[in-house]
């Protein structure tokens, strides 16, 4: 035994490891060393990324929740990339957008795999110890959240693991870095268990179904990799799972609620308008409470729990044996839609989307290069010049809540439709504008994340942002009962709560721009997959077809209030010309035309006014500026200095030359003052430019010039 091994052994210190490769690079799984006191906990290492997973459970369930409390918190400490916290207190402060998009992101695939009736809080904790450039934190979060809960005596049918998977050139990668990330056409986090993929979350430029689905099947073989190094992991040092109790539903008392309710529940359900559905359902289950419970025994949550059941048979029955939904429609119809453009007066551009119940009223902003947002991440720092913000206010519900900051539903459905739409923003070259959406959440009754992309591709067309085509999004659902499936369009909120699958695609008439799935069942085949990938690709085409009747085209012109952005690009090095000695220049030419100016490294320089008249005024001094001043060429020039020995004309903006006393006149002259004063005007030829860049000018070679010219 080695020096390290025998210390190990006397610190009570069991690591157990194990190893696979993706992509060429050695992916280590280890448990036994670190936060050993956790009931799991996992260290994932792939490349120069180390994850820590930990789990804990505790032993006593929370009575009368009908819903299981678990809680999945992923954290980037500054470290992990050699960095120090801005800020005051040089401390890692409230989570950022992407720790919470990430921690969302763990949480969908782990959660349906915890057995039901399992009450017990759950919290589950991922730190990045160490930041690399293999883009794999978040993927090695869910892998390291299953493994941590699998070994331990948590309850938890996993294994569950996830691959990021991209198309670069034409060709499947799986786990592409992050240097690699700009060039992908299809970037998904797939995960899923051995038998079917149950999440998936992505982007992608226009790519077709087909594609979408080769990417899923590639990514589900990796993972099954994973996932076998997971068994093995517990196979070596797993421990027994712990018992619990679960919630014993009364077969006699549920047939009596059955035949009490089965009649009267199927009118309510059948109610078309939310609310009122919601108000009926929930006055019958008051009076199945009121009916069965007793004050010697307080059944309650056993009654809510049949009540739920039958519902939950009811509106699923319906589907498959009849083909008829809540609301009416069938399978694959979409609700009514109506679009409106133009909505707000005094915005740069806004849309009204209502899809059935369901109300976005979405704004679009243009601003400048500082209103661009800075993002400090553990990769480095970044701007981002187009942001979207999604808005979910209690009233849209029907509900009381207190107004606060944002939570991770909204920072979710924002990221999501952000992704969407990404593809089709033009580039900077093309519209130099920050542009910010915001999708206020006006009614809902199930995917406003998608009206929110409909929406918002409305207002950035009626803002005259150049789009090339429109975006709309879907939210297809699924009910599962053995061999009957139905795959349905445009869900409402009681087909998400009550069917199996909540799938979102987002796209252009072209192909997808973002993706994401999650299932509440074990999984769905390939054959599901594909089918409900073409209803969404039908229900996708009407829905642009009704956008394209509010309007068709991005608008010509920008709205009056927006400001206006003129380009126009200068060599690097005259940077410094227009901008001057301490800035003298550039504060010139802004007090002379009323304009911002914003300069780019590369030579680009942004004119912002909504006067044209001023920033063609700007644009011509700066090309004045940065005009090369040429041996022979006759200028128009102003006095600005006049000493003994001659005058320092400025002939552009700038630029400075020497007149001698000698070339202001064929005629001798004693006193240069008695010819030339600040301020005048003269016309002189360049006459010499020598090694340090000095200018002298000749007047009567400029006068000879015009003379001769005459004649």
């Amino acid at each position: 035994m080695s020096d390290v091994e025998t210390e190990r052994s006397a610190l009570g210190i069991s690591k157990t490891t194990v190893e696979t490769e993706i992509r060429g690079k050695k992916l280590t799984i280890e448990t036994g060393e670190l936060a050993k006191q956790a009931d799991g906990s996992a260290l994932l290492i792939y490349g120069d990324t180390v994850v820590l997973a930990t789990c804990v459970s505790e032993k006593k369930e929370k009575e009368d929740l009908d819903f299981f409390p678990l809680t999945i918190d992923y954290q980037e400490k500054a470290y992990a990339a050699g960095k120090i916290p801005g800020g005051f207190f040089k401390r890692e402060g409230k989570p950022s957008e992407k720790e919470v998009l990430v921690s969302r992101l763990i949480d969908r695939p782990v959660r349906p795999l915890f057995p039901d009736g399992y009450k017990c809080e759950t919290q589950g904790i991922v730190s990045v110890l160490s930041y690399g450039e293999e883009n794999a934190s978040d993927v090695l979060g869910i892998i390291g959240m299953s493994t941590a809960l699998m070994i331990s005596d948590i309850p938890f049918n996993g294994p569950v693991s996830a691959v990021r998977v991209g198309i670069k050139d034409g060709e499947l990668v799986s786990m592409p870095d992050l240097s690699e990330a700009e060039e992908l056409e299809l970037n998904f986090v797939v995960a899923g268990t051995d038998e079917a993929v149950v999440m998936v979350e992505g982007g992608a430029k226009e790519v077709s179904e087909e594609f979408v689905l080769k990417a899923i099947d590639f990514a589900h073989q990796e993972i099954k990799k994973i996932n076998a190094l997971q068994k093995e992991m517990v196979s070596r040092c797993g421990k027994p799972k712990r018992e619990f109790n679960t919630l014993s539903i009364d077969e006699g008392l549920k047939a009596e609620i059955e035949s009490f309710i089965k009649e009267p529940l199927k009118e309510a359900i059948r109610i078309p308008e939310k609310l009122r559905r919601q108000d009926a359902v929930k006055a019958l289950q008051e009076q199945v409470l009121e009916r069965f419970n007793s004050e010697e025994q307080d059944r309650s949550a056993e009654i809510k729990e049949i009540f739920h059941e039958i519902e939950k048979h009811i509106v699923r029955n319906m589907i498959l044996q009849e083909g008829i939904r809540a609301d009416g429609r069938k399978p694959e119809e979409i609700r009514p839609i109506t679009c409106k453009v133009g909505f707000l007066p005094r915005v740069h551009g806004s849309a009204l989307f209502v899809r059935g119940e369901t109300q976005a009223l979405v704004a679009v902003t243009l601003g400048t290069q500082e209103d661009e947002q800075k993002i400090d991440a553990l990769e480095g720092e970044s701007y981002k010049s187009f942001m979207l913000h999604y808005n979910f206010p209690p009233f849209s519900v029907g509900e009381v809540k207190r107004l606060g900051s944002p939570g991770r539903r909204e920072i979710g459905h924002g990221a999501l439709a952000e992704r969407a739409l990404k593809p089709l923003i033009p580039p900077k070259e093309r519209f130099p504008y920050t542009i910010r959406v915001v999708s206020d959440i006006l009614e809902s009754n199930g995917s406003s994340s998608m009206a929110t992309v409909c929406g918002a591709s409305l207002a950035l067309m009626d803002a005259g942002v150049p789009i090339d085509v429109p975006v709309a999004g879907i939210a297809m659902g699924l009910v599962k009962e053995g061999d009957r499936t139905v795959v349905l369009s445009d869900i409402m909120g009681m087909e998400d709560h009550l069917g199996d699958m909540d799938f979102k695609v987002t796209g252009t008439s072209k192909g997808v721009t973002a993706f994401q799935m999650d299932v509440k069942i074990a999984g769905i085949t390939r054959d599901i997959m594909e089918r409900a990938l073409e209803q969404a690709r039908q229900g996708r085409l009407y829905i642009l077809q009704k956008m394209k009747e509010a309007i068709s085209a991005p608008r010509k012109r920008l709205s009056p209030y927006a400001p206006r952005i003129y380009t126009m690009h200068v060599k690097p090095e005259k940077i410094r010309d227009i901008i001057g000695v301490g800035g003298k220049v550039i504060r010139n030419i802004i007090d002379q035309t009323g304009v911002k100016i914003d300069i780019e490294d590369d030579g680009t320089v942004n004119i912002i006014s909504n006067d044209e008249a001023s920033a063609n005024k700007a644009k011509e001094i700066i090309e004045g500026i940065v005009k090369e001043v040429e041996v022979g060429e006759i200028y128009l020039g102003k006095v600005k200095r006049v000493v003994d020995f001659g005058a320092f004309v400025e002939i552009t903006p700038g630029v400075e030359g020497l007149l001698h006393i000698s070339q202001i006149s064929d005629r001798r002259i004693n006193k240069v003052s008695d010819v030339l004063h600040v301020g005048d005007e003269v016309m002189v030829k360049v006459i010499q430019i020598d090694e340090l860049g000095r200018v002298r000018l000749s007047r009567k070679e400029a006068i000879r010039a015009e003379s001769s010219s005459r004649h």
